[in-house]
């Protein structure tokens, strides 16, 4: 029986999580979607949501690996609310049965593809660097995911 490894990318935003399900044997994309952070909740309570349903992906979806698109520490303004989504999702991994994850802005997800650093914006902005299939129709949150989904595979 063949084990696959599926790897998971997130990229937070202040309204919703971003996530990208990755085949890593296969180097196929399983699945792109959103988890919507609920607005009629509380903050806690939401974020007790997303906790909750990233917990039931990643047992679904039989995760091993993950990586986070973290916000750049040199932003002008950091969003507070990405942030705790940032926090919320570690605490889900270190929370979940995966072999293994890491957090990091776009120089750390350049090095754990191997590419340099001055080429992410061009390949977050559309450049198919890893000819993926349906590149060109992702949006950049979308491809963030997918990015830190692949990046991930050495965890």
């Amino acid at each position: 029986m063949e084990i696959l490894v599926i790897a998971i990318g997130l990229r937070a935003a202040p309204s919703e999580i971003t996530y990208a399900i990755y085949d890593v044997d296969a180097k196929a994309v399983v699945d792109i979607d959103q988890i919507v952070v609920p607005t009629a909740m509380e903050w806690p309570a939401a974020l007790k949501y997303v906790r909750s349903n990233l917990l039931d992906i990643l047992r679904e979806c039989e995760v091993r690996c993950a990586g986070i698109r973290l916000a750049e520490s040199n932003a002008k303004t950091q969003n507070i609310s990405r942030l705790h989504l940032e926090g919320v999702i570690q605490e889900a991994f270190a929370s979940s049965d995966l072999n293994g994850y890491y957090v990091g802005a776009i120089p750390t997800m350049a090095a754990r593809l191997g590419v340099p650093r001055g080429d992410m914006r061009g390949i977050i902005g559309g450049i198919n660097r890893f000819e993926v299939e349906g590149w060109d129709k992702l949006s950049e949150k979308e491809r963030e995911a997918l990015l830190a989904a692949m990046g991930s595979l050495r965890v």
